[in-house]
């Protein structure tokens, strides 16, 4: 048998705020799209966050 006290159960590390990324603008405008302005939210990507 082990006598001593058990360990300490480590504090969870700190989450990081999410941040929102800006809109993607500039002068040039999205290439291949048929002229169709874009915005972060028509881009249906997954960014996994590790």
């Amino acid at each position: 048998m082990n006598d001593a006290a058990p360990a300490p159960i480590p504090a969870p590390a700190p989450r990081r705020a999410r941040v929102r990324a800006p809109e993607l603008v500039g002068k040039g405008g999205w290439l291949n799209t048929g002229g169709t302005e874009l915005t972060l939210a028509d881009l249906c990507i997954t960014i996994p966050d590790f």
